[in-house]
């Protein structure tokens, strides 16, 4: 079939309208899994500080009938502090925005500034994860927040070839990294044991795409995973737990810490202070804009690391 002579197409015509979708698709990740846990509280300053205790170890304890009784030495509680870090992320449009009709969204500035906060939360999920040491700051140098791993020291496991434990005061971070081993069940398991006997009762396991696809391979008599389901005719949500003689563990697959590490942690022993919630601001016009800026600043509460630990010094393919 051929087109008759002289026919007026649309490849000819001038004026046709755009067909632009009103709607714009985006699918990027933006879920905080571990920032969403954390218990959230007020910090009173730039540096926030909390205690931590501990119980003796157990002792045989006997007494004589009418014996004086001595007075047991006591040790201090334990002060630790993190720095409040400020996340801040600014959108500058042009006023003639104002008179554009634009697709999908009727104001630029609006729908730019709901996007930074959602890669705001993206950065501060990151910063939790990170290996780095608490930095106080001055007048040309940001404050710092000391991530998980400057806290854990208790209950790790890494290959020692390299890799060495922080002090676990947030002073310092985690020296890595050794020659990466595969994520193992017998790891994994060292790790949940460690946390038993220290105390703790962790209850998610925050790990990379490639290393949950090797946790939902664990097996054995002692360890078992299951599947629970709770729903309605509208909503059902499955959750994978992990069954061990040291607790029951949720597997959580995290986008922002690194894929190498493996993070097992009791989330009631985590919090965040935060000195200055999220807020949306407009900042003072200089010319022919409009400029606003979302700002954060809050830092890491550990509890006590001995309830959580990790596995460290993973391949990652």
């Amino acid at each position: 079939m051929t087109q008759p002579t002289n026919t007026f197409d649309s490849y000819d015509a001038n004026g046709i309208r755009e067909d632009l979708e009103n709607v714009i698709y985006d699918i990027s990740p933006e879920s905080t899994p571990f920032y969403s846990a954390c218990s959230k509280g007020s910090a009173k300053n730039t540096l926030h500080e909390w205690q931590t205790d501990a119980l003796r170890a157990s002792a045989a304890n006997a007494h004589i009938e009418g014996d004086d009784t001595a007075a047991e030495a006591r040790t201090a509680t334990t002060r630790l502090g993190n720095y409040t870090q400020i996340f801040k992320n600014a959108v500058s449009v042009p006023d003639t925005d104002e008179g554009l009709d634009k697709a999908g969204r009727a104001k630029e500035m609006a729908y730019q500034v709901l996007k930074v906060a959602k890669e705001q939360k993206l950065d501060i999920e990151k910063a939790l994860f990170l290996n780095n040491a608490r930095a106080a700051g001055n007048s040309t140098t940001a404050r710092e927040l000391a991530g998980v791993p400057a806290w854990l020291t208790t209950n790790t496991v890494f290959e020692s070839t390299d890799g060495a434990d922080p002090t676990g005061d947030g002073t310092d971070a985690r020296s890595d990294d050794s020659t990466p081993v595969a994520f193992s069940q017998a790891r994994f398991d060292t790790a949940m044991q460690s946390i038993w006997e220290a105390g703790g009762k962790p209850d998610t396991v925050y790990l990379s795409p490639f290393q949950m696809n090797l946790a939902l391979g664990f097996t054995g008599n002692n360890n078992q995973r299951s599947t629970v389901q709770a729903g309605d005719e509208k909503v059902v949500k499955s959750l994978d737990v992990y069954v061990t003689p040291w607790g029951t563990v949720e597997f959580m697959p995290s986008r922002e810490n690194r894929a190498r590490d493996v993070f097992i942690m009791q989330d009631d022993m985590w919090g965040i202070a935060v000195l200055r919630g999220t807020k949306n601001k407009e900042l003072a016009k200089t010319g022919d804009s409009t400029k606003r800026q979302v700002v954060t600043e809050l830092t890491l509460v550990s509890k006590n690391e001995k309830a959580s630990g990790a596995v460290f010094d993973n391949t990652v393919a």
